[in-house]
C-alpha cells in the first residue's frame, strides 16, 4: 500500500473513533441529567385575551365541538399525583399523548415512563379511550394493566409510573 492510502485510512479510523467517543458522552450525559423539559408558551397564551384588532394565530383558535357532547362527559384531564400534580388539560376532542418525548401533550419526567407511553382519545360516541403504546412498564387503569384500548370512566385513576391522571367534569 502507498503511504497516502495508509495515512487516509488512519485519519478515517481516527475520525470514526472520535465520533464514537462523542456519541458515548452524549448518551451518558442524557442518562445522568435526564430529558430536557421545555415550556410551551403557545398553550399558556391560548387562554389569554388578544389585544383589540389582533386575532389569534390559526392553531390557537378554538374550533367548535363536532357532534354533541354527552351530558356527563368529562371536560378536563387532571394530574393528581406525580411531579406535575395540579396540571389540567382541557378535553376538546383532540388526542392527548403522554410520555417523556418533548412533543407529547403531557411531558412526563418520570423514570418509569416511556418516550411514547400512552394516548387518550375520544371515540365516535364521545367516550374517552386510553391506550398503552407498547410501553415498557405499562399503563394501569384502576389497578389493572391495559392490554387493549379501554374506555375511561370519569374519576378512574390512570397510572403511568409515579404519575396518576384522572378525567373530571
Amino acid at each position: 500500500m502507498s503511504e497516502l492510502t495508509l495515512t487516509v485510512m488512519r485519519l478515517g479510523f481516527l475520525a470514526v473513533l472520535w465520533l464514537f467517543v462523542i456519541m458515548a458522552v452524549q448518551v451518558i450525559r442524557s442518562d445522568l441529567f435526564g430529558t430536557r423539559v421545555t415550556q410551551r408558551g403557545s398553550r399558556r397564551e391560548a387562554g389569554r385575551p388578544q389585544p383589540a384588532g389582533r386575532q389569534a394565530p390559526p392553531q390557537q383558535r378554538q374550533q367548535p365541538a363536532q357532534g354533541r357532547q354527552r351530558r356527563n362527559a368529562p371536560t378536563k384531564l387532571v394530574v393528581t399525583e406525580g411531579t406535575l400534580t395540579g396540571t389540567t388539560v382541557a378535553l376538546q376532542g383532540q388526542t392527548i399523548t403522554l410520555g417523556r418525548a418533548h412533543d407529547s401533550t403531557i411531558v412526563l419526567d418520570d423514570d418509569y415512563a416511556s418516550s411514547r407511553h400512552a394516548r387518550i382519545y375520544p371515540d365516535r360516541d364521545g367516550q374517552w379511550i386510553v391506550e398503552d403504546l407498547g410501553s415498557t412498564n405499562g399503563t394501569y387503569l384502576d389497578r389493572s394493566r391495559l392490554t387493549t384500548p379501554t374506555p375511561i370512566a370519569p374519576g378512574a385513576p390512570i397510572r403511568i409510573g409515579k404519575t396518576v391522571i384522572e378525567l373530571r367534569k
